[in-house]
C-alpha cells in the first residue's frame, strides 16, 4: 500500500464531499462520536479505521492551511512521530494496568 496515494484519494474525496478548510470542531465531535462507538464495540475494527480516517482528515486539513504538500508532510510527521516513539524508553508493560495509557517515561 502507498499510504501517500491512499491520502491523496482520500484528501480528494473530502474536499469534494464536505468541502475546504480546516474543519477541526466537526472533526473532534465526529471523533468523539466514533470513540463512544468504539467503546460500545471495542472489537469492531471498523470503527477503530474511522478513528484513523477521521484523525489523518484533520491532520491533512491542518498541514494545508501552512503548507503546500499537506500530504508529505503529514507522511513524514507520521514517520517521524513512530521513529520518535520507538527512540523512547517505555516501562514494562507487564507491570502496568491494563485498563491505564502507557506513558514513556520522562
Amino acid at each position: 500500500m502507498d499510504i501517500q496515494m491512499y491520502l491523496v484519494r482520500q484528501r480528494l474525496w473530502a474536499l469534494n464531499t464536505f468541502g475546504p478548510g480546516v474543519r477541526d470542531k466537526s472533526l473532534i465531535k465526529h471523533i468523539k462520536k466514533e470513540l463512544d462507538e468504539i467503546k460500545a464495540s471495542p472489537g469492531d475494527l471498523e470503527e477503530w479505521i474511522d478513528v484513523v480516517i477521521l484523525a489523518l482528515e484533520g491532520a491533512i486539513r491542518n498541514a494545508e492551511a501552512v503548507s503546500d504538500t499537506p500530504v508529505d508532510d503529514v507522511v513524514d510527521c507520521l514517520l517521524m512521530k513512530q521513529e520518535k516513539n520507538i527512540n523512547r524508553e517505555w516501562p514494562d508493560w507487564k507491570a502496568m494496568d491494563p485498563s491505564q495509557p502507557i506513558e514513556h517515561v520522562k
